[in-house]
């Protein structure tokens, strides 16, 4: 999961959201059955968010690391195309100056340094790993290990990680990073998706794979490369632009309107979909007893994604109550920047915990 990099923050305007969130009365919002606590046997989806980045400087190996040696289900990252075609793992389509500081050109008077600012997609390998991704501790998480000297990684660094731990029951859930709100800033999508695709077919793991995205152009794409492949359909709402004239362009051609502007419904009637992934709620940051919280992955979502046969699991959630309540409602997984507080919350519940790898 992922969080999605929008100039402006979530909001709950307007008779068409309030149609489609249906919020629960009470924090766990508990059924006359009582709460739907999954039991021990059932396979509940701990995914570590760009490796856990609560825990370590984010789309590091030393994060996907520790990710495996806690114990996860699931490997949530992000990817992005350089200028060279080469696949490498980064949230941000522009490189972020909270995250990455220059060290020096690639090579003197080179036209594209300063390379902190540029798209990803106009970069080369080589002039993007010149630069620190791991220069500080990412504000607002204290308990960071920072990763100092961090150079951007490539997905088939990630992928051989795994190999190594003998992760065998370990996903990597890789998002195709599009913007599909203004492509001129990502490589172009069937040319994303294609190496993608390439880098994950090539590293000999591809069944231990899902592939997400936010544009849902790109799972089509995917689909007709990897019809084998689960799909994972994100959104954080506003993305599905109900009640607006025409498709939304995220969507793949896909107008919300013409299903109630029910994210469940719209994203059903992709070939491949298995997963739904959902922001667990509004705003994207809040948590169960804040004023004016909403949920968006509820029960009616859960309970209707189910009965087609498909999961649910949100993105992307650190607080304890608030992730309790998800599980309650019947969520599948969840997508976090603590995974270990997560795990804690599955052995109090004496849910079954993931297992955790050693490297071999």
């Amino acid at each position: 999961m992922s969080e999605v990099s929008m100039p402006a923050p979530q909001t709950l305007v307007g008779l068409a959201l309030a149609a489609v969130l249906t919020a629960p009365a009470a924090a766990h919002a508990i059924s006359a059955e009582g709460p739907q606590v999954p039991p021990r046997k059932t396979h509940f989806d701990l995914q570590a968010h760009r490796g856990g980045l609560g825990l370590t400087t984010e789309s590091s190996l030393e994060g996907f690391g520790k990710a495996l040696r806690l114990g996860v289900s699931t490997l949530e990252l992000d990817t992005q195309i350089t200028k060279d075609l080469k696949v490498v793992v980064t949230h941000d389509r522009q490189v972020n100056a909270t995250k990455c500081r220059d060290t020096g050109p690639l090579t003197p008077g080179d036209p594209m340094y300063p390379y902190v600012g540029k798209y990803i997609k106009d970069l080369t390998l080589a002039q993007i790993r010149t630069m620190d991704c791991g220069y500080q501790q990412l504000p607002g998480f204290p308990q960071q290990e920072q990763i100092k000297g961090l150079r951007m990684v490539e997905l088939k660094d990630v992928l051989g990680l795994v190999k190594r731990y003998r992760a065998k029951q370990v996903t990597l859930n890789i998002e195709t990073k599009i913007e599909a709100g203004a492509p001129e800033q990502t490589a172009p999508r069937e040319l994303f998706v294609r190496r993608v695709y390439e880098e994950i077919h090539a590293s000999g793991i591809e069944r231990q794979v899902s592939i997400q995205s936010f544009d849902w152009g790109a799972l089509m794409a995917m689909h007709r490369l990897a019809p084998k492949w689960p799909l994972v359909a994100l959104t954080n709402y506003d993305f599905l632009q109900v009640g607006k004239p025409g498709a939304s362009p995220w969507l793949g051609g896909i107008d919300a309107d013409d299903y109630d502007g029910d994210f469940v419904k719209a994203a059903a009637t992709i070939e491949g979909v298995t997963t739904l992934s959902p922001n667990y709620g509004f705003p994207q940051n809040g948590k169960v007893g804040d004023p004016g919280f909403r949920f968006y992955a509820d029960r009616s979502m859960t309970s209707a994604a189910h009965a087609r046969g498909l999961k649910v699991v949100p993105w992307t959630c650190d607080d304890p109550a608030t992730i309790e309540a998800l599980m309650d409602m019947g969520n599948d997984g969840i997508i976090t920047d603590y995974p270990d507080r997560v795990r804690q919350i599955m052995a109090d519940r004496g849910m079954r915990l993931p297992k955790a790898y050693r490297p071999r």
